[in-house]
């Protein structure tokens, strides 16, 4: 896979850790976020069995249109055969990927090497 950094930007810092590409979401994500990160979103997702960690540690707010990007991350994620984690700590981000049932498609982890020593649930439906 080549990798092509995304520049950094208010809301996205993009680096490799173990092999996977680390997507750190930061401030808030609502639209205008979503806006701004989509295309290093679909980029990175668009190789063969991509290897992807979404970090939401840094996120202060979290909208549907958050929701929206992991679900579109998942699904190409796993479209091309790849996986897909999610680090997440806030408790109201918690809440939100829970009550939207997204908490058991893509199950949150405290850290990165937590999410990087479990593997992914791929087969959970809403």
């Amino acid at each position: 896979m080549t990798y092509d950094p995304a520049p950094p930007t208010r809301h996205l810092r993009v680096r490799l850790d173990r092999g996977h590409t680390v997507l750190e979401f930061h401030g808030e994500i609502d639209i205008v976020a979503a806006l701004e990160i989509t295309p290093y979103l679909d980029a990175v997702t668009g190789h063969p069995e991509p290897q992807i960690v979404i970090d939401l540690r840094p996120v202060e707010f979290f909208d549907c249109s958050g929701l929206r990007l992991l679900y579109r991350a998942r699904s190409r994620v796993l479209d091309r055969g790849g996986r897909l984690h999610l680090v997440c700590t806030r408790p109201l981000t918690l809440r939100v990927l829970k009550v939207t049932g997204l908490a058991r498609l893509l199950p949150p982890s405290a850290s990165l090497d937590a999410a990087l020593g479990q593997p992914e649930t791929t087969s959970g439906t809403l």
